[in-house]
Formats: C-alpha cells, structure tokens, sequence
C-alpha cells in the first residue's frame, strides 16, 4: 500500500479523535467545570463546548434540586424525654464552583448538619412543642442548614419532620389524656344540647301559652264588643222607639179618655206573671176615676147618680153629705 494513502489514514483517524475530545455537551440541568492541568480555568454553558484535548478536563455538576434523608434518631427534649424522629431536606446546587472545590460532598455534610441540628433545636423545647410546633422547628432547621451551606454555593429550600415518635408509654398515656378530653367535650356538649332542648321546649310552651292566651283575649275583646254592639242597637232601637211612640202621641193629641183606655188595654198583660199579687200604681185612682166619669158620660141622663166609690189603694173613706 501506498506510504502515503496510509498516512492519509493515520491523519483522518487521529484528526477524528481529536476533534471528539474538543467536544463536551453539556445538558440543560448541568453546568461543567474546565480544569487545565489541574486548575479551575472556566465554567462551561448548557450546549456544545470546546475543550483542548489532553490538557482540559470537563467535571459535570448537576443543578437540580436533590432530596437528602436524613437517618432517624434519637434525641432528648427538655422534659428529658426520648423522641426518635428524622428529616428530609430539599437543597440546590446554586454555585457549581463552590459546590465543588468548598466541600468534597455536600450532599453527605448536609445531611451530618441536619442531624447534629435537630438535637439541638429538640432539646430546646418540650415534648408538647416538639409535637404542636413542627413549621417552627422546619423553619429554624431550615434557616440554620440555609446559613451554613451558603459557603458552599448549596441552598437549602425546605425542611419537613418526617416522624416524631415518642416512648409507648408516653404515646398510651397521650392516648388516654385525649380519649379522656374527647369523652369529656362529648359530655359537655350532651349537657349543652339538653340545655338548649329543654330551653327550646320552654320557649315553645311558653310562646304557645301566649299565643293562647292572647287568643283568648282577643275573643273576650270581640264579644265584648259585639255585646257592646248589640246594647247599643237594642238602646238605639228602643230609643227611636219611644221617641216614634212620644211623637205619634203628641201629633195625634190624645185625651185621658184614650189614656185610660190603653192603661186598661194593658192590664191584662200585667196579669199574665206567675205572681199571686197584683201592684198598681198610686194613680190608679185617677184612673179609676177618670172611668167612672167615661160611665157616667154614657149612661142615660134621667137614671140616678149614685155617689164614686172610694179608692181601695188608698185606703180613704168618702166624704159624707
């Protein structure tokens, strides 16, 4: 073969491998680190990147968020009490220089803060805290964690408290304290409700007793007015009447003839009682009189007068001759 077709060769080839190790991509998530015979020379974008081959290295720092779990453990509270409890912390990779050449593995110190924090933050508060107060004790674990991975271009976004879980006896005597408290608001609101069902009931019958007797009121009032009414009708109509009566009287100019003869017209009715007694009035011997002259009036002129008879509702005897 030709020396010179076989050159040609060698040259392809190794321009080829050349230009492969010129090469880098990087991916979206990622950024890469250049270093030229050991030292940082620069920082390299998402998308294609040119390296001088044999003498640049390209190391990839990923900068998405990661999840770090923290191992369960036991801490002490302030009470003295053992409460195991564990973590999850979410951070992100916010320098890819310092995250690199300021800590070996952030990832595993990260994880080391958390723990020797969660101590610390525990031991400070009770065991009613620890249990009532989580988003108080994730945001102090946050801002501590926060602070101290900054030096390390890593950013701690959220803590979250897993599990606290404390002794079982502590756990079965929190469990009776609330079973008690339960039965004991049950009771109270058992007692409330018969309360205001008994207040209700009384409400009811004490509206009703007023509905009642404003009822009964009401149709006193109403017959009372119609007796009233009808009183008044009766007196009105009696009026009219004898004022008719009086004015019939007068117009027509009666004498004591037709007096007399209505007063006897009326006699018999005054006799149609069940009493044994009959009462007349002290002007019936006026009456009686005034007939006696009706008599006499009618009687033949030529007949002999025979003298009045007296009263017997007076009592009086005749005058004599």
């Amino acid at each position: 073969m030709n020396p010179v077709v076989i050159f040609l060769i060698i040259a392809g080839v190794f321009s080829f491998i050349i230009v492969s190790m010129s090469i880098r991509i990087i991916r979206p998530f990622e950024k890469g680190l250049v270093e030229r015979l050991g030292k940082y020379q620069r920082l390299l974008e998402p998308g294609l990147n040119m390296i001088v081959p044999f003498f640049d290295t390209v190391i990839k720092v990923d900068m998405r968020e990661v999840v770090l779990d923290v191992p369960p453990q036991l801490v002490i509270t302030r009470d003295n009490v053992n409460v195991e409890v564990d973590a999850i912390i979410y951070a992100q990779v916010t320098d890819p220089v310092r995250s690199r050449y300021e800590i070996a593995n952030y990832i595993v110190a990260a994880t080391k803060l958390a723990q020797t924090n969660l101590r610390n933050v525990f031991g400070e508060l009770d065991l009613d805290a620890c249990l009532t107060s989580r988003d108080e004790i994730n945001s102090q674990l946050r801002d501590v964690l926060d602070t101290a991975t900054d030096k390390w271009g890593v950013k701690v976004n959220r803590v979250e408290l897993q599990r606290i879980d404390p002794p079982v006896d502590i756990t079965e005597a929190m469990s009776r304290q609330m079973k008690a408290e339960r039965d004991k608001r049950a009771t109270i609101l058992d007692a409330e409700a018969i309360r205001q069902a008994n207040i209700t009931k009384a409400e009811g019958t004490r509206q009703s007793q007023i509905l009642e007797a404003e009822g009964f009121a009401e149709a006193v009032r109403k017959k009372a007015d119609a007796e009233k009414y009808r009183q008044v009708a009766v007196a009105e109509g009696e009026a009219q009447a004898i004022l008719s009566v009086f004015s019939a009287i007068h117009e027509g100019k009666p004498d004591e003839r037709l007096i007399t003869l209505k007063y006897l017209e009326m006699l018999p009715r005054l006799a149609e009682g069940q009493a044994s007694k009959i009462f007349l009035p002290y002007e019936a011997s006026g009456i009686v009189s005034a007939l006696s002259a009706m008599v006499e009036g009618i009687r033949p002129a030529d007949g002999p007068k025979k003298p009045e008879p007296a009263s017997s509702s007076t009592g009086e005897s005749p005058p004599t001759a």
